[in-house]
């Protein structure tokens, strides 16, 4: 039997240390991993829980990611709690899978440190690898800090392994940025978290012979699409099942989290829309811009998929004016957030339609500044009073040499 962890009540974590806990409190039955930068924390330290005694659960070296997360189909489908972590080219390698994952209702719970995808060859952050997983079919939770990189990785296991819900779930943090940064993490003692998670309970697992089922089977055109359809269907029913989730968490540890996190948005005239550790840096440019007359306010989301749109239209159509920062390149096209905001706002009634602009910031690290904020808050302020775009739609920032702008 596994050795309990000593904990503190505060620790000094960084979200790699934070997700490597919030695994080993979950008992998981098998981590098949093939370590990349800047996840490898998350299965170094793992590893290190392993050989000191504190796991009872396999722990496999595998040769690749493609090989990690065809080990962990193997392992869900055979009826166990199953998980492994990721980043950038790793992540790709890894897609041809995570649509066999999804496509077999597998609850595995991916960590993914976000980092840029090469060419050029570059380790840092930015969300590149999070939108490439946008459509496979896993539900996508979205982390700010440490702190939240811990209680979404456990809530990830109760939500996948939820059975109005079973499908495979990735917890987003933002690589070097959360997955490096050291910050007071409140871990819940090893036997509080793994009564909060739960005991695996499994469904049709291969394992039971009594019962024997196959996995992965051939569906042509009778049947293939009725299989994303309900696959569609409770990743679109999951949101009411994570809000539950989330307000059990608040019952057992005080920190109450909500699909959409708002800063100042009851009386917002301009917002920025974020993910990631850009939240807690544009509520600081918010609170300066109220300073200077901006009715300045901030949004983000826990959830990436399935993408909370009614809500956000909800927020936002009292608004003048709305920036929505892209972490990817858009590739010939508006930034996927921008899209997805935009198309929000058609889904709710009664919206002022907001003047919408997107800016694409951060790619390979790139660092985002105040002072860049700042801007975007003037930005803001400037098509609020206008009524109307006062510069062009879709601007780059932060790019060395000359600017450059669409639409």
């Amino acid at each position: 039997m596994a050795s309990s962890y000593h904990l503190n009540g505060v620790e000094a974590w960084d979200g790699c240390t934070a997700s490597a806990h919030a695994l080993r409190q979950a008992q998981v039955d098998v981590v098949a991993a093939y370590p990349i930068t800047p996840s490898t924390p998350i299965i170094q330290n793992y590893g290190s829980f392993k050989d000191n005694g504190y796991i009872d659960g396999e722990f496999v070296l595998v040769e690749s990611e493609h090989a990690a997360m065809s080990a962990c189909v193997g392992a869900a489908a055979a009826g166990g709690r199953v998980s492994t972590a990721t980043s950038s080219q790793g992540f790709a390698l890894m897609v041809e899978v995570l649509y066999q994952a999804s496509g077999m209702r597998l609850p595995i719970v991916l960590n993914v440190a976000n980092r840029a995808l090469a060419s050029p060859l570059n380790i840092h952050c930015d969300h590149s690898d999070m939108y490439l997983g946008r459509d496979s079919g896993w539900i996508s939770l979205c982390t700010c800090n440490p702190q939240e990189v811990y209680d979404f990785t456990l809530m990830a296991f109760k939500l996948a392994e939820h059975t109005g819900v079973r499908v495979p779930v990735m917890v987003h943090q933002d690589g070097f940025l959360s997955s490096h940064t050291v910050q007071n993490v409140r871990p819940l003692a090893d036997h509080v978290a793994y009564k909060f998670v739960g005991d695996y309970v499994g469904v049709h697992p291969m394992l039971d012979f009594d019962k024997p089922v196959s996995y992965g089977a051939q569906a042509e055109e009778e049947w293939h699409f009725e299989h994303k359809a309900k696959l569609h269907h409770a990743i679109m029913e999951s949101s009411a099942v994570l809000e539950e989730i989330f307000n059990d968490f608040a019952k057992l540890t005080g920190r109450q989290y909500n699909i959409l996190e708002t800063f100042n948005m009851e009386d917002a005239e301009v917002a920025i829309f974020a993910l990631g550790t850009t939240w807690e840096s544009a509520i600081v440019a918010a609170k300066k811009a109220r300073e200077k007359g901006i009715k300045a306010g901030v949004v983000t989301t826990h959830l990436l998929r399935p993408f909370p749109f009614v809500a956000l239209g909800e927020v936002f159509k009292k608004t003048k004016a709305v920036a929505i920062m892209d972490k990817s390149s858009p590739s010939g096209a508006m930034g996927a957030l921008f899209n997805e905001v935009a198309a929000s706002l058609y889904q709710v009634q009664g919206s002022r339609h907001p003047v919408l602009s997107n800016y694409i910031y951060g790619l390979g690290g790139r660092d985002l500044t105040q002072t860049d904020l700042d801007r975007i808050f003037e930005d803001l302020s400037q098509d609020a009073q206008k009524g109307a775009l006062t510069h062009p739609t879709q601007q780059f920032i932060g790019l060395n040499g000359p600017e450059l702008s669409y639409f």
